[in-house]
């Protein structure tokens, strides 16, 4: 009995399929994966001035220690209050040291000399004042000659005082409170000087930490502004990767647990499994919810970011590489 011409395509088809279908139960599927990131400290390097960026001694990729030079700034403007700054320190200075040092020799001689002068002729008016006093008293001048003499005496005698306060002033110099003044106004801008220095220093941009070169934004040439970052440096050896876990496999990546990951990115062997540690975890935002339906268990499931460090640091390893952790 000859058997339709459909019939042997069909029963070839079925038997394929039930031979696929035994193979696939057979066979265990592929473990599931979970897949995280690497990540390294990056530090963001700002001048803390408006310049033009003069020299730049850094590319990225480099290798720089903490303290090294990575650019000059030129700034007009700090080297004008910089020389500002010193040429006022100059003169508080002297207004200082002249405070401290009192009158010239000079002058002192000159104002002893005026109290002399003033006293013989505050002298000569007392005893003038006492002969016209003799003759009033005599009868041979008038009250008011007397009263004229009088005068004279005691207006040459008050010249005197002052001529002799002005020599003692001389002598000792300024008073306490004016050289405190003085001092503590060179100290102002002593101050000042430092600060404008401070600036000057900034001029020269310094690394703050150690790392690797990983984004250079700065041009010779160019104007930066203050506060704008001009590089990336990261620090390969501060490592750590994220992973995002569903919060019902969230008690496996406890803080504290351990667990192994390979980096698919690294050659073959030993050094592709690392062993890291959970150190911090959080929740996501909602919209990272994994699953935005309830389900059988009557609740949503969230998705939770897991921090873990390497237990040593991974050589090679790089920020954005994958890093894989079997369920």
């Amino acid at each position: 009995m000859k058997l339709p011409k459909l019939v042997v395509p069909v029963l070839a088809l079925t038997v394929l399929g039930i031979a696929v279908y035994a193979m696939w139960h057979h066979q265990p599927p592929a473990p599931e994966q979970l897949q995280g990131m690497m990540e390294a400290r990056e530090t963001d390097i700002a001048p803390k001035l408006t310049g033009r960026i003069a020299e730049l001694h850094v590319q990225e990729g480099q290798r720089i220690e903490k303290g090294s030079l990575i650019l000059r700034i030129d700034s007009p403007e700090v080297a004008a209050k910089l020389a500002q700054a010193n040429n006022a320190e100059a003169a508080a200075s002297a207004v200082a040291q002249k405070a401290r040092n009192g009158a010239r020799p000079e002058e002192i001689r000159m104002a002893q000399a005026n109290y002399e002068r003033a006293r013989v002729g505050a002298d000569l008016a007392r005893k003038s004042y006492e002969r016209v006093e003799g003759l009033f008293k005599e009868g041979l001048v008038a009250a008011q000659k007397r009263d004229e003499a009088e005068a004279n005496w005691r207006a040459s005698q008050g010249q005197a005082d002052a001529a002799k306060a002005q020599a003692d002033l001389a002598r000792a110099g300024a008073r306490s409170e004016d050289q405190a003044a003085a001092t503590a106004q060179a100290r102002q801008v002593a101050g000042a000087v430092q600060e404008v220095e401070a600036a000057r220093a900034e001029t020269e941009l310094k690394s703050p930490v150690n790392g690797e070169v990983a984004k250079l934004l700065a041009k010779v040439g160019e104007l930066s502004p203050a506060g704008v970052p001009v590089l990336t440096v990261v620090d390969l050896s501060d490592q750590w990767m994220l992973l995002n876990v569903r919060e019902d496999q969230l008690q496996r990546f406890a803080i504290g647990r351990e667990f192994d990951a390979t980096l698919p990115a690294l050659a073959d062997g030993a050094s592709k499994r690392v062993r890291f540690k959970v150190i911090a975890s959080q929740v996501l935002p909602d919209f990272a919810t994994w699953r935005s339906t309830r389900n059988n268990q009557g609740y949503d499931l969230r998705t939770f970011e897991v921090k873990a460090q390497p237990l040593k640091p991974i050589a090679g390893a790089r920020p954005g590489m994958s890093v894989l952790v079997a369920r």
